[in-house]
């Protein structure tokens, strides 16, 4: 899929229906005198709804829709005839969808399942008709209620990718490389920082048809928290992913000093992310002999599991998987 179709990002005004009005109707038959009130009540306003969508990995589909409008809910009418609701509208989303209110930034809810629906803007409610309103003191009501009015709000939606595992790394580390090594997935790889400027998922195949899904976040650099670099843009990526996989190059001149710096990126984005498992990586491990990453070993950070590997050479990807697979299903 292009770049540009990566959008995880959409700001729209939603706009339900409002509530059809009561009839004021009575009832005339012949050789029925006074019959009385029979006034249907209003149809209700459309609603505006949001369903999760397994098929869907974007918000692209969304970016140009500014304005989405329910449909009026019709009047009632004589008879008892209930007036017919206004059609809804349901608007699919990707799973990780989260709902903002664009005014207050205060988030509503999250799309996590396939098929789940949730209702964003609630459409009016139909007015009574006035065979509601007759009474022993008051048989012939010529009232009825008006149908209360949609809500108009402007809506924020984020993607954020649902992945078992996010590599976390900064550019060029090897991230891409090692993706479109044991999946499916064709990100775009190159010799310059930022090649990869949107998220990329992939499917990873594991031991008798199990599997389990990789997300490749676009680098992190220090400061990256204070919008450097790609800036905030994809961080919010990586509080969806079960497993954080740091991936460092064996050529980088202190592998602890940029676990570090990457770990206090994510600090300052959100220091609950600092719960989540974590793996490393040291990538480009085919330059290394034995004797030398012995010698790498003893200076890695304590506190995290690591492996060398090489995306090139394919040297410990099937034992990093088994990693990532006891990782992922640990408790």
């Amino acid at each position: 899929m292009a770049d540009t179709n990566f959008i995880d990002y959409v700001k729209f005004c939603s706009r339900s229906g409002a509530g059809g009005a009561g009839s004021v109707h009575f009832r005339r038959e012949k050789h029925v005198p006074k019959g009385g009130p029979d006034g249907g009540d209003g149809g209700r306003g459309g609603h505006i709804i949001l369903k999760g969508s397994a098929q869907l990995w974007t918000l692209l589909h969304l970016k140009y829709k500014k304005h989405v409008i329910g449909e009026d809910g019709k009047g009632g009418e004589g008879g008892r005839r209930k007036g017919r609701d206004g059609i809804d509208v349901i608007l699919e989303v990707p799973l990780g969808t989260v709902t903002k209110d664009a005014e207050t930034m205060e988030t509503r809810f999250e799309v996590t399942e396939d098929g789940q629906e949730v209702i964003l803007t609630p459409g009016g409610r139909g007015g009574l008709g006035n065979d509601h309103f007759k009474t022993a003191t008051n048989q012939a009501p010529h009232f009825a209620q008006p149908g209360e009015p949609g809500v108009e709000e402007w809506i924020i939606l984020e993607l954020k990718l649902l992945a078992d595992v996010g590599l976390v790394g900064f550019p060029n580390a090897g991230k891409s490389t090692l993706l479109s090594s044991i999946s499916a997935a064709k990100p775009e790889i190159g010799d310059y920082p930022f090649t990869t400027l949107v998220p990329n998922l992939g499917v990873i195949g594991y031991r008798d048809d199990k599997s389990f899904v990789m997300a490749d976040i676009p680098g992190i650099i220090e400061g990256a928290s204070e919008g450097r670099g790609l800036g905030l843009r994809f961080l919010r990526h990586i509080e969806r992913n079960s497993i954080l996989l740091f991936m460092i190059p064996a050529d980088a001149e202190s592998i602890s000093e940029q676990y570090r710096i990457l770990l206090g990126e994510l600090e300052k984005f959100n220091p609950e992310l600092l719960d989540k498992k974590r793996l490393l990586a040291i990538t480009k491990s085919d330059m290394l002999d034995d004797e030398l990453m012995d010698q790498m070993g003893v200076d890695l950070p304590k506190d995290i599991p690591s492996i060398f590997i090489s995306s090139v050479s394919q040297f410990n990807l099937d034992k990093l998987k088994d990693m990532l697979w006891q990782a992922i299903h640990s408790q």
